[in-house]
């Protein structure tokens, strides 16, 4: 019995260890598959996949940040002051993701703006006036803030400062834009396709129309394939890596992860003390030797005082300050509270926190009105025997409630916020198609392949 189960014992070493070498032969990117056994980038194979153009390091997207993903307690980090009772903590986890290391700026939206006069001014000139920032946003008419509404934007000396007068829907189309033209150079520094300065309204770059064939690009080197056993040049597909994924706006919990920081402030999965803010105190103002006494972020110390007394301890700005301001988390991102407050993806609801997963929470588009489907049929029937939804009985807009499917989350302080709006889990709400002085917005981008621990 003991020989026998020696020999069985021994045949599987063998075969496990056989088993070891043929799959260490035949991984996933090796040049033959472990699936089929056929090789891959055969010229006499058209019909086998050719990924010899990958790049599997992947890389981010210019003026990213990489934020490794965790767990961390989502949610209010300071007495509820206003009673709203929408954001009580727990516990969620949030995927490894990209974010801008600062707020888009004046200049990085003129680019947009011009790129729009390009291809639309001659022909379609409401596109760009579409696109364009509420100016007027400044005006108050009880203030003297004329300057604001005529340099703001487009004066060389506010270049760096953070762009305004964006609604949330115009921040999601800049994302959408952004992404097509970082795709369009990663394309032509592959020398996949040539540079079209005479792109117009019936042909232009988007990632969408380029992958799809509706784009009639110029094609430079092109991707190299086989057919019928002879080379060829393609364009590129998503398949080949070059491409990145889309820029978009960060999700509440994305958003409200990377302002905490919290890689700086644990040690072995423990995290040493719960942030109030995105720095290591509860005070307003900086710790470090070199700079005590000033403060952290840029917001209004209290009524009438928008920066301090000159020459003094002040945070040297009264509207908006240039997006490098003040001191980075331990992300390496700056302003995650104060300067402007920053739009998320997420629609709002105050009750998000009982009902969105602890995965990855995030409440958009999936359900439509972006309210939390049962099995049970959320419907009523009124007085005039008509359907309604559990929507319109909790949110009807203008007359019980001024939120709506339309209400979207902004996070973080502005210029013209007290403190207590400097805390990156205190959430507010704006229509989707209306703008502010004080609120701003960076991207995001999904991350491809996180990093895993080893």
């Amino acid at each position: 019995m003991r020989k026998k189960f020696r020999f069985v014992t021994l045949l599987a070493i063998i075969g496990c260890s056989v088993l070891f070498v043929s799959c260490s032969n035949n991984k996933a990117g090796g040049n033959v598959s472990k699936a089929t056994g056929w090789s891959y980038n055969d010229a006499n194979n058209d019909y086998i996949y050719n990924f010899q153009n990958f790049n599997s390091n992947e890389k981010p997207g210019p003026g990213l940040i990489a934020i490794q993903g965790g767990t961390f307690t989502m949610g209010a980090t300071q007495e509820d002051v206003f009673y709203e009772w929408n954001n009580a903590p727990r516990q969620v986890t949030v995927s490894s993701f990209y974010i801008d290391e600062t707020e888009v700026s004046n200049i990085d939206y003129l680019e947009y703006i011009y790129w729009l006069q390009h291809v639309f001014g001659k022909d379609m000139p409401e596109m760009v006036a579409e696109a364009l920032p509420d100016t007027m946003v400044w005006r108050n008419s009880m203030a003297y803030n004329e300057p604001m509404v005529e340099v703001y934007f487009r004066h060389p000396a506010y270049r760096d400062y953070p762009v305004v007068g964006v609604s949330w829907l115009k921040a999601n189309k800049y994302a959408l834009w952004r992404s097509d033209r970082v795709n369009e150079q990663l394309l032509i520094n592959a020398g996949v396709i040539n540079f079209d300065p005479d792109q117009n309204k019936d042909n232009y770059f988007t990632t969408d129309g380029y992958l799809s064939g509706l784009y009639e690009a110029k094609l430079a080197n092109g991707v190299k394939d086989y057919k019928n056993g002879t080379e060829y040049s393609r364009n590129a597909r998503m398949e080949d890596g070059i491409m990145l994924p889309k820029y978009r706006l960060p999700s509440e919990a994305e958003w409200e992860y990377a302002a905490l920081g919290l890689v700086g402030n644990s040690k072995n999965e423990r995290v040493a003390e719960r942030r109030t803010f995105p720095w290591d105190s509860d005070g307003l103002r900086s710790q470090e030797k070199d700079y005590v006494g000033k403060f952290n972020a840029n917001f209004k110390r209290g009524k009438g005082d928008y920066m301090g007394v000159a020459g003094g301890n002040n945070d040297g700005a009264d509207f908006p300050a240039p997006v490098y301001s003040y001191w980075p988390n331990d992300y390496g991102l700056y302003n995650m509270s104060g300067n402007v407050s920053e739009w998320v993806a997420d629609i709002y609801r105050p009750l998000s926190f009982e009902d969105i997963s602890d995965q990855n929470p995030y409440r958009g588009v999936n359900y439509n009105d972006g309210d939390y489907k049962s099995t049970i049929q959320n419907t009523w029937t009124n007085q005039e025997g008509t359907p309604e939804s559990y929507t319109s009985q909790m949110y009807d807009y203008g007359n019980t409630t001024l939120i709506s499917d339309h209400s979207r989350v902004y996070k973080g302080g502005s210029w013209a916020d007290g403190p207590y709006y400097l805390s990156p889990s205190v959430r507010r709400f704006l229509e989707e198609d209306q703008a502010t002085a004080t609120i701003g917005f960076r991207c995001a981008m999904n991350m491809i392949k996180p990093a895993y621990a080893k």
